[in-house]
C-alpha cells in the first residue's frame, strides 16, 4: 500500500540523496528499476519540460514517443500535482543558467 511518509520511502529518498553524480545516479537506477521503467520516467520528465516551454501535445508525442494520454497526466501534475515536476524544471533552468 501506498504510504508516502513510511520509513521504507523515507530511506529510498534518502539513498537517492546520497548519489553524488550522473553515474552514481545510472548504476543505483539500473538496479533498481528496469529499462523500460527508467525511460518512462525519462520521458514524462521531457514531456514535462516541453509542456513548460508550451508545446502541444501533438509535437510532444511525436517527439518524445508517448501518448497525449500520458502527457494528459503528467500536465495535471504539472498544474496540479504536488509540485515535484515543478521543482525539477526550475532547478534544471537555474543550472543551465537560464
Amino acid at each position: 500500500m501506498w504510504d508516502p511518509n513510511s520509513d521504507s520511502i523515507a530511506r529510498l529518498y534518502e539513498a537517492i540523496l546520497l548519489l553524488k553524480t550522473p553515474e552514481e545516479c545510472q548504476k543505483f537506477f539500473e538496479d533498481l528499476c528496469t529499462i523500460r521503467e527508467i525511460l518512462d520516467m525519462a520521458q514524462r520528465l521531457d514531456a514535462a519540460i516541453l509542456l513548460d516551454n508550451k508545446m502541444s501535445y501533438q509535437t510532444i508525442a511525436k517527439d518524445v514517443g508517448i501518448s497525449t494520454a500520458t502527457i494528459g497526466r503528467v500536465s495535471k501534475c504539472l498544474n496540479y500535482g504536488s509540485g515535484g515536476y515543478r521543482l525539477a524544471i526550475d532547478r534544471l533552468k537555474e543550472q543551465k543558467g537560464d
